[in-house]
């Protein structure tokens, strides 16, 4: 089951109550919820019925259309009791769900699948800030990319946490893992014994 968002999927119903829709085909011109969405799916859709309409995120079958989740009403946000009439039933994207480019907006829980990071300009590598709480300033830990780069490099990270001290290494072909770093006990032992020397007669 999948969220999708098509064009121009527009239907009737005759439905009453709060429940599901029986969908009686599509509005001339339109695609049915089935086509376009495909059953077992979910989208945003919009009912009205005169004065009265709903917005929300239904899950499309075959010929039906079910109201899963109510996001906005003229029922004061609740599922509309619908009464007799021919409703209209279409496929929105509601201003409350919509991601808007020319703005600053927070998303909660989103799944982004392989998202691209671009600069600020075309001649700045892309980064991801971290923010530190705002209960407790406004600093920030980032991540960059260079300002060039002569070649693709993707970094694989080790599928389990290290051991305390245990540093991240390189194996020359992307795959990081976990490394002990050396305690550098033979050159210790070579600069005692330089300083031994210098020091007895």
């Amino acid at each position: 089951m999948a969220l999708v968002i098509a064009d121009r999927v527009r239907e009737t119903s005759t439905t009453t109550g709060t429940g599901t829709l029986t969908l009686d085909g599509a509005v001339s011109g339109y695609q049915t919820f089935s086509s376009a969405i495909g059953n077992s799916n979910t989208c945003y859709y919009t009912i009205t019925l005169g004065v009265d309409w709903e917005i929300g995120i239904g899950t499309v079958s075959a010929g039906t259309l079910a109201r899963t989740t109510v996001l906005k009403s003229s029922n004061s946000n609740s599922a509309v009791n619908f009464g007799a009439g021919t409703k209209d039933v279409f496929a929105t994207y509601p201003g409350d769900k919509a991601v808007d480019t020319d703005v600053i907006q927070s998303l909660s829980n989103k799944t982004l699948v392989n998202p691209a990071i671009a600069g600020s300009s075309a001649s700045v590598g892309g980064k991801i800030t971290l923010n530190e709480g705002t209960n407790n300033g406004s600093n920030y830990l980032e991540i960059k990319a260079p300002d060039s780069v002569s070649a693709n490099v993707t970094w694989t990270l080790p599928s389990a946490d290290g051991t305390a001290d245990q540093v991240l290494k390189t194996d020359g072909s992307g795959q990081l893992g976990w490394s002990t770093p050396s305690t550098g006990g033979a050159s210790i032992g070579i600069i005692r014994a330089v300083a031994i020397n210098c020091i007895l007669p």
